[in-house]
């Protein structure tokens, strides 16, 4: 039996992303894995888009400045580098536990490492700290190379961790998956799509609900960008089981 600790969408709110962490004893003090994660006990699972602040407030508390302007070289910079100093620590994070600590390549992570699209906030703000062409900073090469490694779904015992959605098609982020509604709407439009893909269990993030983590127990998923809501999922797995989710739950802290 393994427990399944997974957070969602981090958005470069990493404060809340290491508190999630000590609430679930999954890191400590000084910001590495607890015993159960060494030990592989706990698995820690981030669903993806560490990077790029959710709005122009969260923009401005990174930079350190009462009004971030995305055309502000200055603002850029600031953003940029309080993110590097952020994907370090995780990246030491994960490197004291590999065998224990996931991380699934978000679309945000995948145009930092290859800026050939500009996202942007809801309230109309450009991602663009990490894209020189618009005045930003690069990707230091060895953070690109560890972001280029994280998987794009993680799949145990029937059970799929993804970040957007158990289609395949939503695995990868280029002209289609930008194009199509789908991915933000297929929960609510075509929840059967997880038991068509023969899974147990589905858990993504990609879309924020309102109220926190969603759990549909009739389609067998949670929808987990919750991280502002204060909340992660936990899931018990036993891989010997002939239905290995053992036990699903929304978490407070």
């Amino acid at each position: 039996m393994h427990k399944f600790i997974a957070i969602g969408d981090v958005h470069a709110d990493f404060d809340t992303m290491w508190g999630a962490l000590r609430a679930a004893s999954c890191a400590d003090a000084h910001g590495q894995p607890t015993p159960p994660v060494r030990a592989g006990l706990y698995q820690v699972v981030l669903i993806g888009d560490l990077v790029h602040p959710k709005n122009e407030r969260e923009y401005g508390r990174l930079a350190g400045v009462t009004r971030f302007e995305t055309d502000n070289p200055d603002h850029l910079y600031y953003a940029a580098t309080a993110q590097i100093r952020a994907l370090e620590a995780l990246k030491a994070y994960q490197e004291a536990a590999p065998h224990a600590v996931h991380i699934i390549l978000g679309n945000h992570d995948d145009v930092v490492i290859d800026p050939q699209y500009v996202l942007g906030t809801s309230g109309g703000m450009r991602h663009v700290e990490f894209d020189p062409e618009y005045g930003g900073v690069s990707l230091p090469e060895h953070l690109r190379a560890w972001m280029q490694s994280f998987p794009r779904e993680l799949r145990v015992a029937g059970v799929q961790f993804a970040h957007a959605s158990p289609l395949p098609a939503h695995l990868h982020y280029d002209d289609l998956f930008y194009a199509d509604h789908g991915p933000k709407r297929w929960f609510r439009d075509s929840p059967e799509y997880v038991e068509m893909a023969g899974l147990s269990f589905g858990v993504y993030g990609h879309t924020q609900i309102e109220g926190g983590i969603l759990l549909s127990e009739t389609h067998r998923f949670a929808m987990i960008d919750a991280l502002s809501s204060r909340e992660y999922l936990e899931l018990m797995l036993d891989a010997e089981q002939a239905s290995p989710v053992q036990g699903v739950r929304a978490v407070p802290f």
